[in-house]
Parts: C-alpha cells; sequence; structure tokens
C-alpha cells in the first residue's frame, strides 16, 4: 500500500482588492485619525499615524492584492473589517463552511471520487468561526458524507502539513483508507486594517486535498513528514471565548464602540523577529529532512512554501538548494493571493503540481505561529 495525495481543490472568494486601493482606504483613516486627534498629537500625549503604499506593501512582502469574502467593509475607512451577516446554522451553511465545501468538492473531481468515498476529514487552518460543532463535521454533512469521522485542528499557518500528517498517520493506523484534508482562512476577519505594519498581509481563500492508500499509486506519493514547535509570542491572535470574562473582570464594557473594535487581541506579530528566527529554523528542518531520506538538494524538482513574504520564501531556498538555485524551484502566488496563512502552500501546489515528472521530488513546507513548522516530502508517480 502506497499513501498519495491524489486530488487537489481551490476556492477563491469573489472579491479581490488591490495595494492601491487598501492604501487609499488607509491613509483616509490616518487623516482622519490624525486630525480628530490634532491637539493629543501636537501636546505629545498621542502619536501621529503615517501613511502607507503600495510600493512599500510589495517592497516588504511581495504583495500585489488579495482576494476576500466582503470588500465594502474593510474599504470604508469608519470600519475597515469586512461585514459579514450571521447565518443561522439551522437553516444554512456557514460563510467557512460554504467555502471549504465548495474546494473540497474541487479535490474530489480532481481525484476521480465521490464524497461517498470518503472515511475522514480533517478541517487544518487558524480561526474558526465558533467553537463547536466542529466546522469539518458541517462541511461532512454539506457534501453528503455519511458515516466516517471529520475533525477540526489547528496549528496556524502550518495546520496543512500537520494535517497531511495526521490524515496519513490515520490511514497507516487503519483508521481511514480515504482523508480529505481541508483549509479554510478568512483572515481578513481576525486582521487589524489599522495597523500600518500588518493590514496589508492576509486574504480569503480555501483549498482541499485527498490522501489514498492505494494499491496502484497515482498523483504524489507522501514519503516523509516532519514536525516541528517551539513556543513563541511573536506572531500571536488572543480573540476567543475568554474574551467576554476577562473584559468583566477588568470592569470594562466588551465593545464600547463598533467603530473602535478591541484590535490588541487581533492578529500581531514581530516581523523582524518572525523572519531572524522562522527562516533559518524551516530551513534547517528541511535540510535534516533531505538528508534523513539519503536526498541531496539539488535533486528537489520543486519547494511548495508557506506564502509569508516573498523574502523569506527566497531566503529559505537558497539556504536548502543553494545561492544560485533557480526561483522557480520555489514558485510564489503572494503577489495575487497574500498570505492566506495555512492554505498558502497548498494553493502553490494546487497551482505547480502538474509541473513535476514521475519521480520528480518534492516539499510541501509550512512554518508560523507556535512557532510551528512542517515538512512534507512527496514524489510524483
Amino acid at each position: 500500500m502506497t499513501t498519495c495525495i491524489t486530488g487537489t481543490g481551490l476556492y477563491i472568494p469573489p472579491f479581490s482588492i488591490s495595494n492601491e486601493e487598501l492604501v487609499t482606504s488607509f491613509n483616509k483613516y490616518v487623516d482622519n485619525y490624525n486630525e480628530e486627534h490634532a491637539s493629543a498629537i501636537e501636546a505629545g500625549e498621542r502619536t501621529a499615524l503615517q501613511h502607507s503604499s503600495a510600493e512599500f506593501i510589495e517592497k516588504v512582502s511581495g504583495i500585489k492584492s488579495r482576494y476576500v469574502v466582503e470588500k465594502e467593509g474593510i474599504l470604508d475607512p469608519e470600519i475597515m473589517a469586512p461585514v459579514i451577516p450571521r447565518r443561522d446554522m439551522e437553516k444554512e451553511l456557514s460563510v467557512a463552511a460554504e467555502m471549504g465545501t465548495a474546494a473540497l468538492k474541487d479535490a474530489l473531481k480532481d481525484a476521480g471520487l465521490e464524497a461517498s468515498d470518503l472515511d475522514g476529514i480533517i478541517l487544518a487552518c487558524s480561526n474558526f468561526p465558533r467553537t463547536y460543532p466542529a466546522l469539518s463535521i458541517e462541511i461532512q454533512n454539506a457534501i453528503g458524507m455519511e458515516g466516517g469521522f471529520a475533525f477540526d485542528m489547528n496549528v496556524a499557518c502550518s495546520a496543512a502539513t500537520f494535517g497531511i500528517a495526521q490524515a496519513e498517520g490515520n490511514i497507516k493506523t487503519g483508521l481511514a483508507k480515504r482523508v480529505a484534508m481541508v483549509n479554510v482562512e478568512i483572515s481578513s476577519a481576525h486582521l487589524n486594517w489599522r495597523n500600518r505594519d500588518s493590514h496589508f498581509i492576509f486574504g480569503d481563500v480555501a483549498t482541499a486535498c485527498i490522501i489514498e492508500d492505494l494499491d496502484t499509486p497515482k498523483g504524489y506519493e507522501v514519503l516523509n513528514a516532519k514536525l516541528f514547535t517551539q513556543f513563541s509570542t511573536n506572531i500571536k491572535n488572543e480573540y476567543g471565548f475568554m474574551d467576554r470574562s476577562e473584559f468583566l473582570a477588568a470592569g470594562t464594557e466588551m465593545y464600547p464602540d463598533i467603530k473602535e473594535p478591541v484590535t490588541h487581541k487581533l492578529f500581531l506579530q514581530n516581523g523582524r523577529k518572525v523572519f531572524r528566527e522562522v527562516c533559518p529554523k524551516v530551513s534547517e528542518i528541511i535540510s535534516e529532512q533531505l538528508q534523513n531520506n539519503q536526498i541531496a538538494p539539488k535533486d528537489i524538482k520543486m519547494l511548495w512554501l508557506h506564502q509569508a513574504n516573498c523574502n523569506m520564501i527566497d531566503l529559505i531556498l537558497r539556504s536548502v538548494v543553494g545561492k544560485d538555485a533557480d526561483k522557480a524551484i520555489a514558485p510564489m502566488v503572494i503577489d495575487e493571493f497574500a498570505n492566506t496563512s495555512s492554505a498558502s502552500p497548498m494553493i502553490v501546489f494546487h497551482r505547480y503540481k502538474d509541473a513535476l515528472q514521475s519521480g520528480d521530488l518534492g516539499v510541501i513546507c509550512s512554518f508560523g505561529a507556535g512557532y510551528s513548522i512542517g515538512s512534507v516530502l512527496v514524489r510524483k508517480v
């Protein structure tokens, strides 16, 4: 028996925001803020906010645009957040489940399978719209899959590679023969669009892949997975169900003004520290994995890397393969999608999996909050 990735799927939200659109909105907010607090700024009680620019965003990240579930609220200087109506779970699919279902149906079609062929669904992502019932079980119901199991898991931006490893483990222990691994990211809802350092980072998307145990291999054989975690608060999002109790304990209102949401618990990162600490460790993890499997770096034909930052991708490529490595080995989609957290390496894999020939080796690698790093070594059948 051979464990293989046999199909992939991608759902792209209907709206796209360019850097230019985003900057226009952000700079308007900055002007309004500075005007409103002019006296406090002049007295040194507040710090004036600085404009952003499309050129700055592209230079520091490689991002040119991003897809989002809702656009108008994000671009409204008075709101600067997606406005997504609540859906009644008793009557209709949640937005996240709708996205995940679309990506999974795409992956099933790619693999030549039906929902009834699945034994399990693993929903692996950074942010969930609710605590329970599990989003994966909602998707299981939506595609008409009866029997089997579904569960959610969270390892932030590394959730996809950890999810593939978990699916492979379920297959090897006999829990399943076919498992779908789904990533749904509505990152726009957890992003502080008023923070100049990070307001441009994320986009929304959903991806899915099918992992199967086969007598006759096809697609990509999963050869090995290597996982690593180490606690760090340099990337964090603390929003959660404890907020109500914490605000009550502090004697403050939870939402004093809908126009001034509680942003200190939204996504926050120390970008410079993350770059310095994560890139070397990712390179080390991949290099160790190749060495342990007796594979020379030059034999790797493609690195499907987490699309966190174009400079991080370039550094990891050169560290693993060599200073003169062809950049085509590590393709990027960050310019179109921005950072889509757990889904990002799977977008690249989905887009570029057909570029390799039979027998070629590749690495799907993710890295992010935790810190967490996952690397999956695969071979084209």
